[in-house]
């Protein structure tokens, strides 16, 4: 497997730091205000990664962390009337609904920013000791970006280039970024912890290191996020943890952003689309084909007819989907998720491999649905059943098998499915029920009455089979 390193600015073989495991961090929410699709974009195509990762062997950790303080969240709680706490809450609670109606794999950890104050303290320490760091007035502590020789290696920038940050009086240099905030006047004392410094709170890039290295450790293997976060954010989170002597990140990744009408999506703009509001008006499992099916590192053109596109293709795969179970029965979930990356097609494995490629992926499907529809068309049923199970596997891959959740209780064919397995098992429980008394003219009734209805009932040693004109169920 392949990924584009976003430091290196090439294709690179992944290679993890540790045999059949992989660490990810992936920059979270600041709990500021509502979900939008820009939000989406990043957790969609690391799910995609994720997801991939895992059916390709790999035990997966992955963190995805909630910044629940910074200056925004105090300011628009504060013009509530509401506290700060509460108000972050709300806000990441909005997230966790719309990461589980968009059907993004939950983190294995989902640490908050003010439940590490005491491992932040610790790294300003270190940083103070290495001689990276320095304290200002009482409360602020700055990060010497002068001390690093590798700083602006994650962006390729030198300090001449760099527009400075601002020109506090405490600071050595303009460029020089805050580890440690003093607390300001008329700010609530809940927002504010004791440190050796002074009373204050963390600066955003340095929540985000110590977290990563909390349940990652001081090396691990992929950092993503959205392109907009390489500088300042990224760059100071890498410049802090080298700093203290770790090796950070082994890989980044990045994706690119969301367009509307060709500007880029921003709240300046006034076209910033709530997850909220366009769930309202289009089925979630559209609203992931069309964020998460173009190229991670491709600008999403987000529009109507983008979401009409993704709805005409969905109609297509749920549609064979659909069609397959009718006729030969459902693949079970657990039969879908073994599938080993081995046993899928070698041109879908060749696509994920290649930078997570999922157009070209994508049209792989395409092609064994036609496959899967013209076996359907000449009643061949094992080769539909197989269609089926890789259609669902490579669909699982991309978080779009139409038969798991969240998508299964939207599909017509899955709820069909469903319902007659729920119907024909109860009459099939009640013939059993009739011949365990010997009631042989109700048994024989309820299987023509089945019979009728085009279900095929066949007994065994094993029990009662049923098919409808085709696999036995």
């Amino acid at each position: 497997m392949k990924i584009f390193d976003s430091k290196s600015k090439s294709l690179r073989e992944f290679e993890p730091l540790e045999a059949g495991k992989v660490g990810i961090y992936l920059c979270g929410a600041t709990v500021q205000g509502s979900p939008h699709i820009g939000h989406m974009r990043s957790a969609l195509a690391f799910d995609v990664l994720i997801r991939w990762l895992r059916r390709s062997g790999y035990d997966v950790t992955f963190v995805r962390n909630v910044t629940d303080i910074d200056d925004k969240i105090l300011a628009k709680s504060a013009e509530a009337g509401r506290p700060w706490w509460a108000l972050a809450y709300r806000y990441e609670k909005e997230f966790t609904a719309a990461y589980r109606a968009l059907g993004v794999v939950d983190p294995t950890y989902e640490p908050r920013a003010t439940g590490h104050v005491p491992e932040m303290i610790e790294m300003i320490e270190r940083l103070i000791e290495r001689g990276h760091a320095y304290v200002g007035e009482p409360g602020n502590v700055y990060f010497d970006v002068a001390s690093l020789p590798d700083y602006g290696s994650l962006t390729n920038q030198s300090l001449d280039d760099l527009t400075a940050d601002d020109a506090a009086p405490d600071k050595r240099s303009p460029h020089d970024f805050a580890l440690w905030k003093a607390a300001k006047p008329g700010e609530p004392d809940t927002a504010a912890w004791n440190t050796p410094w002074g009373r204050g709170r963390p600066g955003w890039h340095l929540e985000c290191s110590a977290m990563a290295g909390k349940y990652l450790g001081e090396e691990f293997d992929i950092h993503a996020g959205g392109i907009d976060l390489r500088f300042p954010h990224h760059e100071n989170e890498q410049a802090q943890s080298h700093g203290a002597g770790y090796g950070f990140a082994n890989y980044w990744m990045h994706n690119a952003w969301v367009t509307i009408e060709g500007e880029k999506m921003s709240k300046s703009l006034g076209n910033s689309l709530t997850v909220a509001n366009i769930l309202a008006e289009h089925p979630a499992v559209i609203v992931r084909l069309a964020l998460g099916t173009v190229h991670y590192r491709s600008t999403v053109a987000y529009s109507e007819s983008t979401l009409t596109e993704a709805e005409a293709i969905w109609e297509r795969l749920a549609g064979f989907v659909e069609r397959a179970v009718q006729t030969v029965g459902e693949v079970p979930l657990d039969e879908v998720a073994a599938l080993t990356k081995g046993e899928l097609p070698a041109e879908f494995v060749a696509a994920m491999d290649d930078d997570l490629n999922v157009p070209a992926a994508l049209a792989v499907i395409h092609e064994h649905v036609t496959q899967g529809n013209n076996a359907l068309a000449d009643s061949d049923h094992v080769a539909v059943r197989e269609e089926q199970l890789l259609v669902r596997a490579m669909l699982d891959v991309l978080g779009l098998d139409p038969l798991a959740e969240p998508w299964r209780t939207h599909v017509g064919g899955s709820a069909l499915s469903d319902a007659l397995d729920a119907l024909v098992s109860g009459l099939l429980e009640e013939r059993q029920e009739a011949r365990a008394a010997k009631d042989w003219a109700r048994a024989d009734a309820l299987r023509d009455s089945l019979a009728e209805a085009g279900i095929v009932v066949e007994d065994s040693a094993e029990g009662a089979r049923w098919k409808v004109g085709g696999e036995l169920g």
